[in-house]
């Protein structure tokens, strides 16, 4: 099992290039990757989608790139001939409305404005550049997951005692249920002879009346279907990714919970169901942190 929520660092150091990739990953319904990266990388962005996609099936991932080349080689550089010609048309514009202002325009000084003069290899990256950050983002995915996995594992052992307590609840509800349509009885037999005042209680209408409470109170089906419910939610949580199955299952759980307290009438299941509403919740909030 693994949260979805954890962080991940790798590094490529090597002949002059040094690369680091680090991985969040937070709660999401979906996968959902954000990618931040120098402009040397933007033509990958795909890439390295592709790259987290393999490693991850929900959450929000952010992705963080940091590069530096430090290897001797060829650099050419690039004019942008445009912002040149902006830069050039800005000062003589200012040196017609300030005639008397010192005029220290100079190529030189163009060459300093921003922008101007760009590195053409950062605009695209070689073979190692992309060999560098496929294996630094490798890397930090490898130990995001490691993170993830032993948070997994915290999520898993807690739901899995909660599942302990729901099924005690449950147990406790099987052996209330019996009870009802008894009590009901008794109840129904005694407000009978205070009102009929002493005269003889018709006992096959009583047992009539009695058994129609029964059969409208009945949370057999609920009851097994809940037990069936708890073993499957312990098969499932033995698999690695289990986000929606588990989703799907909680709001069976809700579903035949709700049916209990609607059908109890009964103010003893009534707190059990409650009480078992309660835990299911608590096991949904785990839920949504698990891919």
């Amino acid at each position: 099992m693994l949260s979805m929520t954890g962080y991940g660092r790798g590094e490529y150091k090597e002949g002059g290039i040094e690369l680091t990739a680090e991985v969040k990953t937070v709660n999401n319904r979906y996968l959902d990757v954000s990618v931040k990266c120098p402009r040397l990388f933007v033509a990958y962005e795909d890439v390295m989608r592709s790259i987290v996609r393999e490693k991850l099936t929900r959450g929000h991932a952010d992705v963080f790139i940091g590069f530096s080349d430090k290897r001797d080689k060829q650099r050419s550089l690039y004019l942008d001939e445009s912002t040149a010609t902006a830069y050039a048309e800005a000062a003589r514009r200012i040196k017609s409305l300030f005639p008397d202002a010192a005029d220290d325009f100079s190529v030189t000084g163009i060459l300093r404005y921003p922008d101007v003069i760009k590195a053409e290899d950062s605009c695209s990256a070689d073979d190692e550049c992309i060999n560098a950050l496929k294996t630094a983002l490798g890397c930090a995915l490898e130990n995001l997951n490691g993170m993830r996995s032993t948070e997994g594992a915290k999520l898993k052992d807690d739901m899995l005692r909660r599942m302990d307590t729901i099924e005690r609840l449950v147990s406790d509800v099987e052996k209330r249920a019996p009870l009802v349509a008894e009590g009901y009885k008794t109840k129904l037999e005694t407000k009978m002879k205070k009102i009929l005042e002493g005269v003889e209680v018709d006992e096959g209408r009583l047992l009539t009346e009695a058994a129609l409470f029964a059969d409208k109170s009945n949370i057999d089906e609920e009851l097994t279907r809940l037990h069936s419910h708890i073993s499957q939610f312990r098969e499932i949580c033995k698999e690695e990714i289990v986000g929606r199955k588990l989703d799907f299952l909680v709001q069976e759980f809700n579903r035949e919970t709700n049916t209990i307290c609607s059908k109890s009438n009964d103010l003893e299941i009534t707190r059990l169901g409650l009480a078992l509403k309660n835990e299911i919740e608590k096991v949904r909030e785990q839920v949504q942190n698990v891919e």
